[in-house]
């Protein structure tokens, strides 16, 4: 996809599908662009990522008698639905990638972490959508380790999770769980789940959470590329999709026109974009992702959760 226009006005053209072999080829110039830079970087500032840069005002008000979230940059969402406090794909390091004695190597945060993860409510439950390493972070997993937090992720990740939370467990795709009165299925979106390329058979999930007495459901996709596996799920309240990264990874993540579509087929009330000017691991320039988002919303922009990373939305 491109976007062309004048005035301020947004014009999408639809390129032919590209081969897996040029897909290949631009994804790996994509990377020359970046990588190199991150890893003299890395190798300089080795431990950056223990002083990450906060624009924190203070913890974060969630409602408790309702459903409130609050974007907490790239993928982590905060959500509090019937006074159970969920968090998906926390990330909270400077840099994303391998950890090799004690520094990480690879992508820097762009964007300051909106809030101390000091000042976070106690979370009882985590959800990990994938084992990539900007969804799941071990060095913010270790700092997170709390005797009260149940973690649920992807198949063949338990151990990938850091010992000492109160449990860890594995949902596939079709899998549901009773916590604390939600209900949380996973779902099989477009993505992979390969922490690296050696290991293939990891799995890669999305999840609703539902909350029966109050109707409230909410799904929180992760990565995906088009699909229709949200499809008429109804009768949720929040969806959360992923708008950024897609420019050369189109076939692993959504443009932000094919967000649209996928949250206007899934039957929820608003939507939450994520995924976007967090960490460079994409070329779609700056503020790209939203402007096209609202575009391809027109009328309906009002659906889309406006408010900067850190701001909470209450239902």
């Amino acid at each position: 996809m491109s976007v062309n226009g004048q005035n301020g006005s947004v014009r999408v053209m639809t390129r032919t599908p590209m081969t897996t072999a040029r897909r290949m080829a631009k994804a790996a110039r994509s990377g020359l662009r970046r990588y190199p830079r991150a890893l003299y970087e890395s190798i300089r500032f080795p431990f950056a990522h223990r002083a990450v840069r906060t624009m924190d005002a203070g913890p974060p008000s969630l409602r408790s008698e309702a459903l409130s979230a609050v974007w907490l940059g790239h993928g982590t969402v905060l959500v509090r639905m019937a006074g159970v406090n969920v968090l998906m794909d926390p990330v909270f390091s400077h840099r994303i990638g391998v950890s090799v004695g004690g520094m990480t190597i690879g992508l820097p945060r762009l964007m300051p972490m909106p809030v101390d993860p000091r000042h976070l409510p106690e979370i009882d439950l985590i959800l990990i959508s994938h084992a990539h390493f900007d969804h799941l972070d071990r060095p913010t997993l270790r700092r997170m380790t709390s005797g009260r937090t149940v973690v649920v992720t992807s198949r063949r990740t338990r151990r990938l999770i850091p010992p000492g939370f109160a449990r860890v467990m594995e949902l596939d795709w079709g899998q549901d769980m009773v916590f604390k009165g939600l209900r949380i299925e996973a779902l099989q979106p477009a993505h992979w789940g390969a922490r690296t390329a050696l290991d293939r058979r990891r799995g890669y999930n999305s999840y609703v959470i539902r909350e029966d007495r109050d109707r409230l459901g909410v799904l929180l996709t992760g990565d995906t590329a088009l699909t229709d596996a949200f499809a008429s799920l109804d009768d949720l309240t929040l969806a959360v999709f992923g708008i950024g990264s897609y420019e050369p990874w189109e076939h692993a993540h959504a443009t932000p026109e094919q967000a649209w579509d996928m949250f206007a087929g899934c039957g929820a009330q608003m939507l939450l974009p994520v995924h976007h000017s967090t960490f460079p691991l994409g070329d779609e320039g700056e503020g790209e992702p939203m402007r096209r988002l609202i575009a391809a919303a027109g009328d309906e922009a009002g659906r889309i959760i406006l408010a900067p990373a850190g701001a909470v939305w209450a239902a």
